[in-house]
Order: C-alpha cells, then sequence, then structure tokens
C-alpha cells in the first residue's frame, strides 16, 4: 500500500509589509554576471600575466570587483598584486595606461558580448517584480554598472523601475562605490521613502553589506 507523501504550505511573503524593494541588477534580475566574469577574467589573465604579477583567479572577481563601480574594482585588484596606475579620467581609451582605461577596456568586452548575444531578465525575478507593483510597493534598480540602463532595455524592463541608480549616477553625483550605502539611499529618497522601510535584494558581498 503506497501513501502520498505529506505536503507542506509554504506562507507567501506579505509584498505590503514594505514601502520599497531596492533590486541590485547583475546576477539578480539578469543574467549578466557571468558576463561581467568573463570579461574581467579576459581583461586581468593578460594585464597581470604581462606584470609578472599572481594570477587572475575567480575569486578576485568576487573579492574586489563584484559590485563595485567599474573603475574602483580595477583599483582594488591592482593594490591587491601591489600594482600603482594613474587613475585617469573616464574619457582615456581603452588601453593599460590608467586604472580608467583598464576598466574601459573590460567594457569594451561587456558591451560587444551584450550587442551579440543580448539578454533576458531572470523569469522568477520579473514575476516578483510584477507581484509587489502589483501590491503597490516601489522598485528600482541600484547597480554599480554604468551599462545599467543599457541592460535593463535589451532585456525589455526598463519601464518597470521607477527609479535606477548607476554608476554613471554615482560618478555624476559623488557616491560611494558599494559596500558603501550611499547608491541604495539615493534610490529610497528618488523613491520618496525611508531607507529602514525599504528592502535590498543582493547578490554581492558588497551589495549585502551596502543594504544591511
Amino acid at each position: 500500500m503506497s501513501s502520498a507523501a505529506p505536503t507542506h504550505a509554504v506562507a507567501s511573503p506579505d509584498l505590503g509589509r514594505f514601502d520599497a524593494v531596492l533590486f541590485d541588477l547583475d546576477g539578480v534580475l539578469t543574467p549578466t554576471a557571468e558576463v561581467h566574469r568573463r570579461a574581467w577574467r579576459a581583461l586581468f589573465s593578460g594585464f597581470l600575466e604581462e606584470r609578472g604579477a599572481a594570477p587572475y583567479e575567480e575569486r578576485d572577481y568576487f573579492v574586489h570587483l563584484d559590485g563595485r563601480q567599474r573603475y574602483d574594482g580595477v583599483e582594488r585588484l591592482l593594490a591587491s598584486r601591489g600594482i600603482s596606475l594613474p587613475r585617469g579620467t573616464p574619457d582615456d581609451p581603452p588601453g593599460h595606461g590608467s586604472v580608467c582605461a583598464l576598466g574601459n577596456l573590460k567594457n569594451l568586452a561587456f558591451q560587444r558580448e551584450l550587442e551579440e548575444r543580448g539578454v533576458e531578465a531572470f523569469a522568477g525575478a520579473l514575476a516578483l517584480v510584477e507581484a509587489l507593483r502589483d501590491a503597490g510597493v516601489a522598485v528600482a534598480v541600484v547597480s554599480g554598472s554604468r551599462n545599467a540602463r543599457a541592460v535593463l532595455a535589451a532585456a525589455g524592463i526598463a519601464e518597470r523601475f521607477e527609479v535606477v541608480v548607476d554608476g554613471t549616477d554615482a560618478e555624476r553625483e559623488g557616491l560611494a562605490s558599494k559596500p558603501a550605502p550611499d547608491a541604495f539611499l539615493r534610490a529610497a529618497a528618488l523613491l520618496g521613502v525611508e531607507p529602514a522601510r525599504a528592502v535590498v535584494v543582493e547578490d554581492a558581498i558588497s551589495g549585502v553589506e551596502a543594504g544591511r
């Protein structure tokens, strides 16, 4: 005689408990974190070998790069290898001559793959966004990437978010990179929500620290 396995009811979250949900982008809403990882790996594997420095490892992405503004991440990784380069400016041509030049070289690789392959939002994340909107909860995207708006547009979900704060906004407004909470606080302010009434959804260590 067989019997059915017991079932357990899963409680639905109270979507109206908070006033806003602030989403990271790469790896949370879209699978672009892996695109960033490949672009960083390609950049630093060759650069560090040329410099005779310790080789690039996967942990470098999570420790130094993930969730941070692009140029801040470059500086952190270079510092971990005892390498110092001038900061430069965001207008520096892609290359190896400055922190910004390295960051811009990586960005070329990221943009090329985005154009060639496109991107689709995670279905589960999109369902959550829609449920929150239906419940009257404000939603925003907070990303250290300067490509955030391009990724949202490519995925066809830009119009679902009332506010986007990305790396370009951070540079213009002088917002510190994650793990500083500046970008999340800015998004909450733009939504007209008290920070204590907002929830952060993140996949990066630096982002989780910023949302505390």
